[in-house]
């Protein structure tokens, strides 16, 4: 069911294709703590930094543990237009009168799963007034319409996520919704990593891997008058996977990088030159 916004429901993964995910820091653990006591989560970083991955990996890894012997994951993709409604659910007209239909997040209050609101600062204000007894003691969801509270199922754990670096005064968590969480800081991957995911993920060649990781490391850097965020992993892996398929690695990094990451012509050239610096000779 969709409302205009973006769901997907996403049950315990088969055994044999766990989701690829390289841990950076101490995230998996403190991913179990918050889990073990269902405390709620707040993933923060910039776009494509593994935010999604490494929820939809800890879905299938807790699914793993003798404690639990099923996880899953509902993902509700947050947009301008999302409200509390589409979350919670609304009244069906049938010919036969009107039926109530649960919400993604008044489903997984129900039924126990993860539930994870990605970019949750772009919805309606409403949504996070919604969510505040979820995210304490109380364990609740206040239903207005059917004049009832859900008591939170004991699996359920909320999960949100925001990129810090995009927001403005408008568009921000509030200190107190921030204080309902505990958060787990994601940023960009060391070189190592980043290559064994380039070779994994975008099928690169080591050498073409080394040299985007590179690239992006440089970019990365560059002031912000040119870039407010440099490119992610995400980027990197469909700038190798375009390579892999034959395309110059030059021209490559153009499409999948410069020209997604600024439409500025002076950003765009600056960053044409490091990327020409990186792999002129490869050509268009």
């Amino acid at each position: 069911m969709t409302y205009g916004l973006n769901v997907s429901a996403n049950s315990t993964a088969s055994p044999n294709t766990p989701p690829f995910y390289l841990p950076v820091g101490d995230e998996v653990a403190l991913f179990e703590a918050a889990y073990a006591d269902r405390t709620p989560v707040l993933l923060k970083g910039p776009t494509g930094t593994g935010k999604t991955r490494f929820l939809e990996y800890m879905t299938y890894r807790l699914s793993g543990t003798s404690n639990n012997e099923k996880v899953s994951l509902t993902t509700v993709s947050c947009q301008e237009d999302l409200t509390a409604s589409d979350l919670l659910g609304r009244f069906v007209l049938e010919k036969d009168g009107t039926r109530w239909v649960d919400g993604p997040l008044t489903d997984a209050v129900r039924n126990g799963s993860i539930c994870y609101l990605d970019e949750v600062v772009e919805a309606r204000k409403d949504v996070m007034v919604v969510v505040h007894s979820l995210t304490d003691h109380r364990r609740f969801l206040p239903i207005a319409k059917l004049d009832a509270s859900i008591e939170a199922h004991p699996s359920f754990l909320l999960v949100i996520s925001y990129n810090p670096g995009y927001q403005t005064s408008l568009k921000d968590l509030k200190h107190s919704t921030r204080q309902r969480f505990v958060a787990i800081d994601f940023s960009y991957p060391s070189s190592d990593l980043e290559c064994q995911i380039l070779i994994r993920e975008g099928h690169a060649e080591p050498k073409i891997a080394d040299t985007l990781s590179l690239l992006a490391s440089k970019l990365r850097n560059l002031n912000q008058e040119y870039l407010i965020e440099g490119p992610s992993t995400r980027l990197l892996v469909f700038a190798s996977r375009l390579i892999s398929r034959g395309v110059p690695p030059k021209r490559a990094c153009e499409s999948a990088i410069a020209d997604v990451v600024t439409d500025d012509p002076i950003s765009r050239q600056a960053i044409l030159e490091v990327i020409d610096a990186y792999f002129g000779e490869s050509g268009n």
